[in-house]
């Protein structure tokens, strides 16, 4: 078989602070944005991989979550506990450097992992993890 991990999906409670973010502070492309039912989905990916994305889109949007459910990953989403991401560059120190003079939320600055990464965290608009590895 011959898989490639085409888009991951991330949930946003604000699309144009999700749309800064992945694009103006981690310098993704805007690859779609569509609206639909007064909801927003966008697709982000890195400059050069066109077939690499992440989905941003509207938390509990399936007609099939409760309300119940729906206030459920609205509280995870304000504690950081949903949705992650696990991101790579060649070079973590220089990137969180640039990272820190922006007005993000860093959950942890650059360190060497016992499990063998150098890697730093940090969490975008609607509380989702971003890691930040350095791939050598």
């Amino acid at each position: 078989m011959d898989i490639t991990i085409n888009a991951s999906f991330l949930p946003h409670n604000d699309a144009d602070a999700a749309l800064a973010f992945y694009r103006d502070a981690l310098g993704f492309e805007l690859r779609n944005d569509v609206g639909y039912d007064g909801m927003r989905w966008l697709t982000v990916g890195p400059p050069g991989q066109p077939d690499t994305s992440i989905v941003l889109h509207p938390p509990a949007a399936d007609p099939g979550v409760t309300e119940e459910e729906r206030k459920v990953i609205a509280e995870m989403m304000a504690k950081g506990t949903y949705g992650g991401i696990l991101l790579a560059t060649p070079d973590v120190d220089a990137a969180f450097a640039k990272l820190q003079a922006r007005d993000i939320e860093i959950v942890q600055e650059p360190i060497d992992q016992p499990y063998g990464v150098r890697d730093c965290a940090f969490r975008d608009p609607a509380g989702n993890m971003v890691r930040l590895q350095e791939v050598r």
